[in-house]
Order: structure tokens, then sequence, then C-alpha cells
């Protein structure tokens, strides 16, 4: 696809200039490379358009590696569930690396799987529902809403 054909696709979803381009590059590697990809952190860096997100999900899908998933969504999930992030940006704040890391102790596919599907459905952003959540009991976000309500 060329790079017009990419953005419009991803206009849609935000950052569209910049997916586009990250994209197409990623594409290009993966097709002179017959689909594979390094199974190291370091040699992922290299790859044009692999940030710290695409080089996890590489380890784990490509490589059977377990790694978390994190994204703006699961972080939400962690960050209701626990207590806030401390940084503004997910990738460098240690406290959510951390915490992520529960997501890979057992069956990690499935475990990144249901948190990712758990932030889409349930934990949403702007009105989780919390009334069918299965953990909200044990939820302090929750727990943090009820005590400002007047």
């Amino acid at each position: 696809s060329s790079i017009a054909e990419l953005e419009e696709a991803f206009k849609p979803i935000g950052l569209w200039r910049r997916r586009a381009r990250s994209m197409k590059s990623l594409a290009e590697y993966a097709a002179a490379r017959a689909g594979c990809f390094p199974d190291d952190t370091d040699e992922l860096a290299k790859v044009p358009g692999v940030g710290q997100y695409v080089s996890n999900a590489i380890l784990l899908f490509q490589h059977d590696q377990p790694r978390p998933l994190v994204d703006v969504n699961m972080a939400r999930v962690i960050e209701r569930f626990v207590r806030p992030r401390v940084l503004a940006d997910i990738r460098y704040d240690l406290w959510v690396q951390a915490a992520s890391h529960w997501l890979v102790k057992d069956q990690p596919i499935e475990t990144n799987w249901a948190t990712l599907d758990f932030a889409a459905k349930v934990c949403t952003a702007r009105t989780p529902r919390c009334h069918c959540c299965p953990v909200s009991s044990r939820c302090d976000w929750l727990r943090r809403q009820a005590l400002l309500q007047p």
C-alpha cells in the first residue's frame, strides 16, 4: 500500500501520519526477511517502526517469549485496580512496567488478550462498566470514586 492509502486507513484511530509511515517501514522490513524478526530486544530496537509495544508483541507472538503488551488501555486497568501511575508516559513509568509483569506469569498470550479485551469492553476510559466488572469489589479506582461522591 502507498503511504496515502495507509494514512487513510489509520485516520479513525489517530496519529495517522506517523502510524502510516511506521507501518510501511515495518512491512518493508518484514517482507525483505520473510516475516522473521530478531528475537532480541536490542536488535528489535534497530528495526524501523518498532518501539516497546511492537517489540514485546513480536517477542511474545513470534518467539514465544513472555512479554507484557502494555498500552494506555492496559495501563488504565493496572492503575485502576492497584494505584495511579507516576509518569504520564507508560513506557518509562517503572511502576507500571513492574506491575505489568503479572501478565506473563501464566499463559502470557491469553492473559494479554484477555486484559486488552477487558480494557476495551469493561474498564473503558470514559464510561467504565463497573456494574458488570468481575473484580469491582477489589478495585481501588471504584473505591476512590465512591469516596468522591457526595
